[in-house]
């Protein structure tokens, strides 16, 4: 996938798109990305792209706007991973977030490739979306090293990369709930 290809899963309010379940579905129902086909369903989308013609919410000098809050950002992982990304965007540039997050991309669908027992991709996405990424590389390191030479199931494998991945979140202060409730202030 090029870098124009890669920017269409990213998606205006900051999401990446290659890092959601529904992208990485290989269900009929597949979700293509945000920018892969117009989403006027969506009013950040409608806004941004169809209204002001940016690519991002951040080119627009009203961001964040009151169309952005009221969109139901509270505390998940999604809301605040999405407001990280805008920021983030801003200081690096498009393209070099957009590497980032392709490379945050593969290395999800390593996990899921090998680690997924078909109950384990809402908190793979999550993982690979809010943790730096060398947390969840040394996580398989790890996983590889106390595995070698066992023959194990893939439900035994993804237990045991979940918890794994799960014991360097916690020592790292990482929240991987997927729902959270919002931080009081």
């Amino acid at each position: 996938m090029n870098l124009t290809e890669e920017a269409n899963l990213a998606g205006c309010c900051g999401l990446y798109c290659g890092l959601c379940t529904k992208y990485q579905s290989r269900a009929p129902s597949r979700c293509i990305g945000c920018l892969g086909k117009q989403r006027s369903w969506c009013s950040i989308y409608r806004c941004c792209v169809m209204k002001r013609g940016f690519v991002i919410c951040i080119e627009c000098d009203e961001y964040p706007c009151e169309r952005y809050a009221r969109r139901g950002w509270g505390g998940d992982w999604q809301s605040r991973t999405a407001q990280e990304n805008l920021e983030t965007t801003r200081e690096v540039g498009l393209e070099t977030w957009l590497r980032g997050q392709r490379e945050r991309r593969l290395l999800l669908e390593n996990l899921l490739d090998n680690y997924n027992d078909g109950r384990s991709m809402s908190f793979y996405c999550m993982a690979a979306a809010v943790m730096p990424m060398e947390l969840v590389g040394k996580a398989v390191d790890e996983m590889l090293a106390s595995t070698q030479g066992d023959d194990l199931d893939m439900t035994a494998k993804a237990k045991a990369l979940r918890a794994i991945i799960e014991d360097l979140a916690l020592k790292s202060g990482i929240d991987l709930k997927l729902r959270s409730k919002p931080r009081e202030r």
